[in-house]
């Protein structure tokens, strides 16, 4: 039987962790961040756990049960 492939484009948007929790990037840090706060700029460069309604979605997208 050949190996599961993962889909590539999830594979680099999200990442497992020890405990089996996916993580991602938040959004609204990629421009028009002159008008935002450093505070907010600071707080949207931190990776956030996914929420366990959208985890269903993904783990398959990345090969795992």
């Amino acid at each position: 039987m050949p190996k599961m492939k993962s889909r590539r484009a999830a594979r680099k948007r999200f990442k497992v962790t020890g405990s089996g929790k996916i993580t991602r990037r938040r959004a609204n840090k990629s421009h028009l961040l002159t008008k935002k706060h450093p505070k907010r700029k600071r707080r949207l460069g931190q990776p956030i756990t996914m929420s366990h309604a959208d985890e269903g979605r993904i783990r398959p997208l990345l090969g795992k049960k």
